[in-house]
């Protein structure tokens, strides 16, 4: 019999709703360098992390001027992919590039 039923005294079996916890977020930080173009971090933004031009221009201006902007809040294996994927077009267009995964 499942675990999600109890026998009470009367003999009577009672459905016990299971409780299931949301996943854990996580965000992902971009860091700024001397030598990664804003070009670069808003395509980045567009294309990986899928924001309209005008909020991948908003994250790319903090990270800019504040040194590092949120691109994204995801469930740990999208941020784990994500990461992955901007770091390996950084390697492949030679910038220096940093993106990091951050418990919410």
């Amino acid at each position: 019999m499942p675990d999600i039923y109890r026998k009470q005294d009367s003999e009577i079996l009672e459905n016990l709703k299971s409780r299931t916890d949301k996943p854990k977020q996580f965000r992902v930080l971009l860091h700024n360098d001397d030598y990664t173009t804003m070009e670069f971090v808003t395509v980045v933004l567009e294309t990986i992390f899928e924001k309209s031009p005008a909020e991948a221009y908003g994250i790319m201006m903090r990270v800019h001027t504040l040194g590092v902007g949120v691109a994204g809040v995801y469930v740990f294996e999208v941020a784990e992919t994500k990461v992955a994927l901007a770091r390996d077009a950084a390697n492949d267009a030679d910038f220096p590039f940093r993106c990091t995964i951050d418990s919410e």
